[in-house]
């Protein structure tokens, strides 16, 4: 079976982990304060908070910028529900933008649109775009869009640790840069994840958020607000240390894969029976996502690729589809783009242990599939 993703975990990660597990120091500990360290000094940040997961990484965010009860925060139609679903359990009301067609990512038309025409009665206090499958596309844009209106700029940056928008390293350019270290990431930890930010006082507060809101000092632990427990562990932390340093070069690999990719599946292209990713300067292309025209059922195309030891799934979901955030401010409004790629979006195999060989024989069998279909 040729894999949709596979984690590549170096034997000097294994060893260390080990090592780790048998010394007993394994809560949040000196490793982890390392992969803080090395993070900031890879992404040109000062301040990097290793934590639970990237869930845990936008809630700390959105906590630390005040957001609440009685405000709204925008995200993009087409993501992983966890970005709306955050918005939502912090009492704030999760306001929907639809999504590029090329790109996946918010439509900046769209969204300074949505900040112009709103309304309320919430208060719009912070933007949350997905730099979708690793694509930066967009992102200093966001940020100028969110200076023009006063707003907070969160980015999800889930899947693209390593991608880049010009000089700009994704995940420095908000308020809040939120990463994910799950397996399906280029760079996992297992479960696990980042908040990045150069604002000092928002460091501040996301450190105790993170922690109980404990503060150590010369006078023992004192608790300096509410918070929660969101944690990396050291043998967790030890792991990504041991990968980050393959990181751009695993980033190479990938976008090479993908290169051939699109290059091998132009004649499927140009017989209008898919549509390809744009793969822009800057990509870390954590995944591979073409768009199966409205002629195919996905589910039909996945099962013959599975038939053939090729495994493919959605790519992500579309927030309005869902059912799930029908309050006013969304269900006025249509979403095409991102519910068409929710229905029709197809990830393909691509991770940094494929070869060229592994890629061609993917496009064969799709090409089989959609032919046969």
């Amino acid at each position: 079976m040729i894999k949709l993703s596979q984690p590549q975990i170096p034997e000097s990660a294994i060893s260390r982990v080990g090592d780790i597990l048998r010394s007993g120091q394994l809560v949040h500990g000196e490793e982890c304060l390392a992969f803080e360290k090395e993070l900031a000094e890879y992404l040109g940040a000062k301040h990097v908070l290793v934590v639970s997961n990237g869930t845990a990484a936008l809630h700390v965010a959105l906590l630390s910028l005040g957001v609440g009860q009685g405000d709204a925060v925008i995200v993009p139609d087409f993501t992983f529900t966890a970005t709306a679903n955050i918005v939502e359990m912090t009492g704030a009301k999760a306001v929907i933008v639809d999504v590029e067609s090329s790109s996946y990512n918010m439509c900046p038309k769209l969204l300074e649109e949505r900040i112009v025409s709103w309304q309320g009665p919430e208060k719009l206090k912070a933007i949350m775009p997905v730099l979708e499958f690793g694509n930066p596309k967009n992102l200093k844009l966001y940020r100028a869009i969110a200076d023009k209106y006063n707003l907070k700029l969160i980015e999800d940056a889930a899947c693209a640790l390593g991608a880049s928008d010009g000089d700009a390293k994704v995940g420095t350019v908000g308020d809040f840069g939120c990463f994910s270290f799950h397996p399906r990431k280029t760079l996992t930890t297992g479960e696990g994840g980042a908040i990045v930010t150069n604002d000092d006082t928002l460091h501040k507060k996301a450190m105790l958020f993170r922690n109980h809101g404990m503060e150590r000092s010369d006078k023992g632990i004192e608790f300096k607000s509410i918070g929660l427990n969101y944690r990396l562990t050291n043998f967790q932390a030890a792991i990504g240390r041991a990968i980050l340093p393959e990181l751009n070069d695993w980033i190479t690999k990938r976008r090479a894969l993908a290169n051939r990719y699109t290059d091998l599946l132009s004649p499927i292209v140009a017989q209008g029976l898919i549509t390809l990713p744009n793969i822009v300067d800057g990509h870390s292309v954590q995944t591979y996502m073409i768009v199966l025209s409205q002629r195919f059922e996905r589910i039909e195309v996945i099962k013959a690729l599975r038939a053939k030891k090729v495994e493919s799934n959605l790519g992500a979901q579309s927030m309005s589809s869902l059912n799930l955030f029908n309050h006013s401010r969304n269900i006025e409004n249509s979403f095409v783009e991102g519910s068409y790629l929710y229905t029709h979006g197809l990830a393909l195999p691509l991770h940094e242990g494929m070869s060229n060989d592994d890629v061609e024989f993917v496009v064969n069998e799709l090409s089989v599939a959609l032919y046969g279909l």
